[in-house]
């Protein structure tokens, strides 16, 4: 039995539309893996393939087969690598349709080059069912065990990820800012007594729920306390909070320190700022 589907670049750009369609109108379905697997190891290799080597005789089918894995698996990581350094950065969205654009665009000239081939010559994707076993060559042999390998070990890579996702980077930003709004502008002198005041921000990229709790110390003896400050992962928290120096003198070190749940130990440097303490009227 012989199946023919002519370039088979109508079906990898039927399949390709499925997938985005899958990913943009309903996140969470099997479809998006069953089609992610061949779109990120296949599809762009092929159509490469097929723009590079429209006509028969330049290789045969498992040649192709080969090489569109091995193309594939050069595309998409170089795909990630350039939007790792736009603002994009590397996330589904930006990935997804880029890959999808250049397959889409690699169909195209691979189609127009094989439309202008002579039928006798164009390239056509051919299905032979036969039983299990060794057939060819030893060039053809060795590349199947190839070509079997790096299925094998792409799906193995793939699941893996799938089942143990990576956890991103864990980490607080703590910051404080004058009360403008900006990293300037900060309280330099004060009297004793008067209230000198500050926003402070805690942002909570820990991934999980964080209770945070700010000390505020001038010149190593604690002023005052704020928290605790229960966050969600991404959440954010802002206020003005107010700090009164006790004595009198120049170059005093105000140091915000931060702590996470019940950690007696300051969760990371304190942000400071220096004041000159004029002595009360």
């Amino acid at each position: 039995m012989r199946i023919k589907l002519a370039s088979g670049l109508l079906l990898l750009n039927l399949l390709v539309i499925a997938l985005v369609a899958a990913i943009t109108f309903i996140p969470d379905n099997v479809l998006r893996i069953i089609l992610g697997i061949p779109f990120v190891l296949f599809f762009p290799g092929y159509a490469l393939v097929v723009a590079l080597f429209p006509g028969k005789g330049r290789m045969d089918s498992i040649e192709r087969v080969a090489y569109s894995f091995g193309l594939s698996l050069a595309v998409v990581p170089l795909t990630a690598l350039v939007f790792n350094y736009t603002p994009w950065g590397i996330s589904l969205e930006p990935i997804l349709y880029c890959v999808s654009s250049f397959t889409l665009i690699t169909s195209v000239i691979a189609w127009v080059r094989w439309r202008r081939l002579p039928k006798g010559e164009q390239f056509v994707v051919e299905f032979h069912p036969v039983l299990p076993g060794w057939v060819g060559g030893a060039r053809v042999r060795l590349l199947s065990i190839i070509l079997v390998i790096v299925i094998v070990g792409g799906v193995a890579a793939l699941g893996y990820t799938a089942a143990v996702p990576r956890v991103g980077e864990r980490f607080t930003e703590f910051y404080i800012l004058g009360l403008e709004g900006g990293a300037s502008g900060y309280i330099r002198e004060l009297a004793v007594g008067e209230e000198g005041s500050v926003i402070l921000d805690i942002v909570n990229h820990e991934k999980a729920e964080v209770s945070y709790r700010v000390e505020v110390t001038i010149d190593g003896e604690r002023n005052t306390e704020v928290g605790p400050v229960v966050l969600g992962d991404e959440q954010k928290w802002e206020e003005i909070i107010g700090f009164a120096p006790k004595q009198a003198g120049k170059n005093q070190k105000v140091e915000f320190w931060l702590y996470k749940n019940e950690d007696s130990e300051p969760h990371m440097k304190p942000i400071y700022l220096w004041l000159d303490v004029k002595g009360g009227s």
